[in-house]
């Protein structure tokens, strides 16, 4: 396989390409084929921006024809059909329903985009400037979501000082005994602890890159009424978490709570089509008009293929039932890999955001990639020394076979490359 056009044009900030060395051509569902004709089952789901797989026959449909009538293509924030059609949707099919109150604010398309706009609007709603954020928390790397981006690798690029943002400990970062909320609750009330009070929390109620550490339905609760008595915006990142992947929409549902702010981005459209949209409290919209702007902000062909997904998917209560099946399908596998081993590895995980944990080597979840990918599968690592397998399949089978097919012959694969790899 050919790559010398890459190596020799593109910048050495390429990264992905190094660990999946091929040229990809086309997809479908579960299955990304290339240039030779190989095919490989993706436990990666572009980050979390396919989670309904590549090419989804609806979605594609949707958006061919609205290409074909010569739907607008580019109109910023002005009103067009595809909005509207969006708009109306997520309101019945995903707001409505949960008995959530929002008002819908379409940033820049990238997932860094939203985090800025929640934080400046924070910021301005509040007239404080500091955020909280946690240990192992990804947010973007654009300056302001990079200065509440945890991992020294992503900061140390920045060439700035990276202000505004303190730091605390996520669930568990002590152990289980350790109450992190009881604890920022302490520094919050003491005037002499240092810490003023912040605008605003953000927090991921899974932490994708970050080692998938998932946080309590318990602490997610008393981060919320920490933040409602001292009146700080509680931000939820759900921009990997979020769109399904944690078993329901929001990966918050299950806690109960009902943040301030909503970050949402990758596979709001379905199709890998670039598109973010922050939730706002409509207390706390006190933007003025084009205070946050944007060229991208309004990308109708990502409206037409969100909307489709919504169409699609979020109406039928089977699909749902669908990812919690599959979870524990992936859950169940991965225990049985650590029961094998379990001097080696732990799991940890929710719905279909899962990790094999090597406990005892940093370099064991980075071989087993290298190994999968020789054997057709393509699964990343994370973590803070990339020593969390993190697998993330799509949300529903392919079509044309047994439904969970292609998850159980990809998970067969990470059965074949942990014990490849430990025989070494």
């Amino acid at each position: 396989m050919d790559l010398s056009v890459f190596s020799a044009m593109e910048s050495e900030v390429r990264s992905y390409v190094r660990s999946f060395p091929t040229v990809f051509e086309t997809a479908r569902g579960s299955i990304i084929t290339d240039e030779s004709g190989r095919e490989y089952i993706d436990f990666f789901c572009g980050a979390g921006a396919v989670n309904y797989g590549h090419n989804h026959p609806a979605l594609k449909k949707a958006v061919i024809d609205y290409l074909a009538s010569d739907g607008i293509q580019h109109a910023l924030d002005m009103a067009t059909s595809a909005k509207r059609g969006f708009l109306e949707t997520f309101h019945e099919v995903i707001l409505e329903p949960r008995g959530l109150d929002y008002k819908v604010q379409f940033t820049g398309p990238t997932g860094a985009n939203v985090v800025e706009a929640a934080f400046k609007l924070a910021r301005l709603a509040t007239g404080r400037t500091g955020v909280v954020a946690f240990t192992h928390g990804y947010h973007g790397l654009s300056m302001g979501a990079l200065a509440a981006t945890a991992n020294s690798w992503f900061r140390d690029a920045a060439g700035a000082h990276l202000g505004d943002v303190v730091f605390h400990p996520y669930d568990g970062y002590y152990g289980s005994e350790i109450d992190t909320v009881a604890m920022l609750e302490k520094l919050i009330e003491d005037p002499s602890s240092g810490l003023d009070l912040p605008a605003a929390v953000i927090v991921e109620t899974v932490q994708g890159e970050g080692g998938v550490n998932v946080a309590s339905a318990e602490w997610l609760r008393a981060l919320r009424e920490l933040c409602t008595k001292h009146g700080i915006v509680f931000i939820a990142d759900e921009i990997q978490i979020g769109i399904g992947r944690s078993g329901d929409y929001f990966g918050f549902e299950a806690s109960g709570i009902v943040p301030d702010m909503v970050t949402l981005s990758k596979s709001i459209s379905g199709y890998g089509f670039p598109m973010s949209i922050l939730l706002i409290n409509p207390e706390l919209d006190v933007w003025k008009p084009a205070m946050h702007t944007g060229t991208f902000r309004g990308n109708t062909v990502a409206l037409v293929s969100a909307t489709e997904a919504l169409n699609t998917f979020w109406r039928d209560p089977a699909f749902v039932e669908g990812i919690a099946r599959r979870s524990e399908l992936v859950r169940s596998r991965l225990d049985a890999i650590a029961a094998r081993h379990p001097e080696l590895f732990t799991t940890r995980g929710r719905g279909l955001l899962q990790g094999l944990v090597g406990t005892s080597d940093n370099e064991l979840a980075g071989r087993i990639s290298r190994k999968a990918f020789e054997l057709g599968l393509i699964v990343e690592v994370s973590g803070a020394h990339d020593e969390v397998l993190k697998l993330m399949p799509a949300l529903l089978g392919d079509a044309g076979e047994q439904a969970d097919a292609t998850l159980l012959r990809g998970l067969d694969i990470i059965d074949q490359a942990v014990e490849a790899v430990l025989a070494e």
